[in-house]
């Protein structure tokens, strides 16, 4: 997979936030039992929009450190997961034989991603409220805000037009929804199981009706401990750029991080790699180091 192909297939991560965990015996047991009805047959707009929004809006937080991703053309690489409400995430990535192969992240300031097989080697970085503005955001046809919601804590957001629930073969439910970004309108078809109320696809649509992207979940389970429902496999694709993602989320603990948050949220220096700003890309802030603040302890 070249260069380009690598960083825009790795921004698909930025903000993307999900999971909850326990052990894989009691996730397989859950996962075999009848399922329970959450949503009547003839369900109202409002009545999905609710349960998915109380599932999705109690999940602060997560951390998994048995996450792997996968894609054609490249290995199976073991990765860290952190995140924590509203913009910080973190993905480390690497294999056994080559050591770290990926890290991006972002804070309250700004999303960053390193690749090793990257040329030239860089830390590629830019402040949130700079993207819509830069030439970064025509390289990135997805806002990496919305992407946050691709592997799986979805929310419908009460301020915007959502049409629906349209009955699908299967048991689900689909809801549009119309967002206008700085490179015009997109609509967004969500999914839904409409016996469980569980998000299984999600699919936008630019202004022609083209696809950009698509992420689909797989093995939904419960965890215990929250009694919050999320996928524990998530594939992501966008067609325009010929590029596809599988995230397995392996053992995640919810509303609980692991790790130093003042480390987690920090942009990493790697040697011999230029910082690299997007939001200004012909004149990169090689001496200018942007950190965020992290916070102490996990809050709502």
């Amino acid at each position: 997979m070249d260069g380009a192909r690598w960083r825009f297939g790795l921004l698909v991560f930025l903000g993307l936030f999900a999971l909850c965990g326990a052990n894989c015996q009691n996730w397989v047991h859950q996962f075999h039992q009848p399922a329970v009805r959450v949503l009547p047959p003839t369900a109202t707009l409002e009545q999905v929009i609710d349960v998915v929004n109380r599932n999705s809006g109690a999940i602060y937080a997560f951390s998994s450190t048995e996450a792997s991703i996968s894609s054609p053309g490249m290995p199976t690489l073991r990765a860290n997961i952190a995140y924590h409400r509203p913009r910080r995430f973190r993905l480390r990535a690497q294999t056994a034989m080559t050591g770290a192969e990926v890290d991006l992240g972002s804070n309250d300031e700004l999303f960053w991603f390193w690749v090793r097989r990257s040329e030239p080697p860089a830390v590629y970085f830019c402040r949130h409220e700079e993207f819509a503005g830069s030439p970064a955001r025509h390289a990135i046809p997805i806002d990496p805000n919305w992407l946050i919601e691709a592997l799986g804590v979805v929310e419908f957001d009460p301020a915007l037009p959502h049409q629906g629930p349209y009955p699908l073969p299967g048991d689900r439910f689909e809801v549009r929804t119309v967002r206008e970004t700085p490179g015009g309108p997109v609509t967004k078809s969500t999914i839904i199981d409409a016996v469980r109320g569980w998000v299984v696809e999600q699919h936008v649509y630019d202004a022609g009706g083209r696809r950009i992207a698509t992420a689909v979940a797989e093995q939904h389970r419960r965890d215990p401990l929250t009694n919050l429902v999320m996928p524990r496999a998530v594939r992501i694709e966008s067609p325009q750029a010929q590029f596809s993602m599988q995230v397995n989320l392996g053992n995640v603990q919810i509303n609980r991080l692991t790790g130093n948050p003042a480390e987690l949220w920090s942009m990493p220096r790697y040697p011999g790699a230029a910082l690299v700003d997007l939001g200004a890309p012909a004149a990169p802030r090689g001496s200018d180091y942007p950190q965020a603040g992290a916070p102490g302890a996990i809050s709502r």
